[in-house]
């Protein structure tokens, strides 16, 4: 039975990918060691069966005896052990939450539904590093890729509405307490109906700019009751580093671009952080390369995995399905709002919504370990899960 050691499962989106991992019993085909950089020794998760003692994550050798490695623990831990185990003559698969390798030579973006066929070529080439995308990118391809596959996108914008879990546990937390400290504020206000609004408004105003609430990981601005049109660094001439990978990390996972055979379509984006707690939205559009009737458009998407899920265009079935609150927490990616833009006939809209520690983040990663698993190509494997029970990945 194949090795796997499994870092940073401590985590956010290593928590999300473990849950996921018991769910579709994954734990059935490998023989896992749980590693951390600060708990060795300690107990690993419940998993159904017997795990041994954490391992410690800065321990080159015992990394190394794994067949396979899948890291949730960031991107400095990589940029500092991918290398030192690839030194070491560690030829195994590393399977990455981090953004660290995506754009490397030797390195494919996992997002199966959209590009098995691009990662089982990088498999058959030898590729041994396969990393999970940016989590809107990922999303959004998951919801609209059939029109990608249907070669009808000439280029796109995204107007994206990015949750504070987008990054990370400490800033869903700051969120929250942020959204504590504004209601204590006017608390008293609240309870009383004859109370101005006007009055409300100044104070939690004055709240969000008096420098009391904790705003560490909002970069000096609250995100409670407020937005923040900018995302990552500043990659120059007015883009963000989430604006960027839109279009890199897109064209990359559908194979397009430098190194493939097919030019890249381009992808704009304007990404946003809103005051929600989890799920990626994103406003959509499309310039498609030729007029396609709504309804044919509409089928194509709906055919192109079995994950998406078309809502129809009107006001009570979008704000019951088209928001994070319908979303978090479930596998299934809606799209609505498609419609044809008054700018003419070949010009679309969608809005779409995705879990990002779902499809976003964990579960791409997951797929990947299962395909790895079933595809011949690790040293240390089994013909069949430890139950006896197979599960192809896709079903």
């Amino acid at each position: 039975m194949s090795t796997v050691g499994i870092i940073g499962w401590r985590g956010m989106v290593g928590s999300v990918l473990i849950e996921r991992m018991r769910a579709e019993r994954d734990f059935d085909w490998v023989e896992p060691t749980f590693f951390s950089t600060t708990q060795a020794g300690g107990e690993g998760p419940a998993i159904g069966r017997d795990v041994p003692p954490v391992a410690d994550a800065r321990d080159v050798k015992a990394l190394s005896a794994n067949d396979i490695l899948l890291s949730c623990q960031g991107g400095d831990y990589t940029s500092e052990f991918h290398p030192k185990l690839r030194a070491a003559g560690w030829n195994g698969y590393w399977i990455d939450a981090a953004r660290t390798l995506r754009m490397n030579d030797n390195a494919v973006i996992v997002l199966d539904p959209v590009n098995r066929s691009v990662i089982e070529n990088a498999l058959a080439r030898g590729v041994l590093n396969y990393i999970g995308g940016n989590c809107t990118v990922s999303c959004m391809l998951m919801g609209i890729h059939g029109l990608f596959k249907a070669d009808l996108v000439e280029w796109m914008t995204c107007m994206t509405y990015q949750a504070a879990s987008g990054g990370g546990a400490q800033h869903m937390r700051e969120l929250l307490t942020q959204f504590g400290l504004i209601n204590a504020e006017v608390k008293a206000l609240l309870a009383n109906p004859a109370s101005a609004i006007l009055e409300i408004d100044r104070r939690v105003l004055g709240k969000q700019t008096d420098g009391t609430l904790p705003m560490e990981n909002f970069g000096g601005v609250p995100l409670a009751g407020n937005l923040i049109p900018w995302i990552d660094r500043d990659m120059g001439a007015g883009t963000s580093l989430e604006e960027w990978k839109g279009g890199a990390e897109s064209n990359r996972i559908l194979g397009r671009g430098a190194g493939f055979d097919v030019p890249a379509t381009p992808i704009d984006s304007l990404c946003v952080r809103v005051g929600t707690m989890r799920c990626h939205s994103q406003a959509l559009t499309i310039k498609l390369k030729k007029d396609v009737p709504l309804d044919e458009l509409a089928g194509i998407i709906a055919a192109a995995n079995e994950w998406v899920r078309v809502v129809p265009n009107d006001r009570e079935n979008s704000m019951r399905e088209l928001t994070p609150a319908a979303v978090t927490g479930r596998m299934h990616i809606p799209v609505g709002r498609l419609r044809k833009l008054s700018m003419g006939a070949e010009y679309l809209s969608a809005f779409t919504v995705g879990d990002q520690l779902l499809w976003g983040a964990a579960e791409p990663l997951r797929r990947m370990l299962r395909i790895l698993l079933e595809s011949g190509k690790v040293s240390a494997r089994s013909r069949e899960p430890a139950s006896g029970r197979r599960t192809v990945v896709g079903a």
